[in-house]
């Protein structure tokens, strides 16, 4: 049964990224994208379920909002203002409701990269 899933990873820590605040959205018809959840990453950077399970799957356009300025100050680091990174929107499609998505993030406050997960 199909779900939607996040962990992030801080490179810059080499740590999960615990305490990040993660806001999922989805695309409406005109264009607007509507949260649908915000969470905060527990030890492990993971969500402590699915962003989405089985029976809230829907196909269309979904956005994750990745708070990262705020989490590498909360850190304790310092950060240019404007930071770099402030945060990453990841435009992302759900085309199968009976697939899982797993959606990583590995972030520093200079760079980021993610990729479809399993």
């Amino acid at each position: 049964m199909g779900h939607l899933s996040t962990h992030v990873l801080d490179t810059a820590h080499g740590c999960p990224a615990a305490g990040m605040t993660v806001h999922l959205q989805q695309a409406q018809p005109d264009g607007a994208f509507h949260t649908r959840k915000s969470i905060q990453l527990n030890a492990d950077g993971r969500a402590d379920g699915p962003l989405l399970d089985a029976g809230q799957m829907q196909t269309g356009r979904w956005r994750l909002v990745f708070e990262v300025a705020a989490y590498f100050r909360a850190r304790g680091l310092e950060l240019p203002d404007p930071p770099f990174i402030d945060v990453v929107n990841l435009d992302f499609g759900i085309a199968d409701v009976g697939a899982k998505y797993h959606v990583p993030l590995l972030v520093s406050p200079y760079s980021y990269s993610t990729y479809r997960g399993s």
